[in-house]
C-alpha cells in the first residue's frame, strides 16, 4: 500500500506540493538530503571545539571560563 503524503496547511505550499506530485510522481527524498547535511555538519562540529581549544592560549581560555562562570552565577 502506498503511503499517503501529508500536504502542508499553507495554501501556496499545498499548491506547490500538488504540482510537484503531479509532475514528478513523488516528492523528493528529503530525509536523505537532511541526513547528508547533518553528517557534513557533524564532521566539522567534531573538529571545531578541539581546534579552537588548541589555538587559544591558557590565559585566554581562563578569561573565557571566568566570563562563563560569572554568567552562570549571575542568573
Amino acid at each position: 500500500m502506498a503511503k499517503k503524503s501529508k500536504l502542508p496547511a499553507d495554501t501556496n505550499r499545498k499548491a506547490k506540493s500538488i504540482v510537484d506530485i503531479a509532475t514528478k510522481g513523488d516528492q523528493p527524498p528529503v530525509d536523505e538530503i537532511k541526513a547528508a547535511a547533518a553528517a557534513l555538519g557533524r564532521m566539522g562540529g567534531l573538529k571545531g571545539g578541539k581546534a579552537r581549544a588548541a589555538s587559544l592560549s591558557p590565559k585566554k581560555r581562563s578569561e573565557i571560563a571566568k566570563k562563563a562562570a560569572a554568567a552562570r552565577w549571575a542568573k
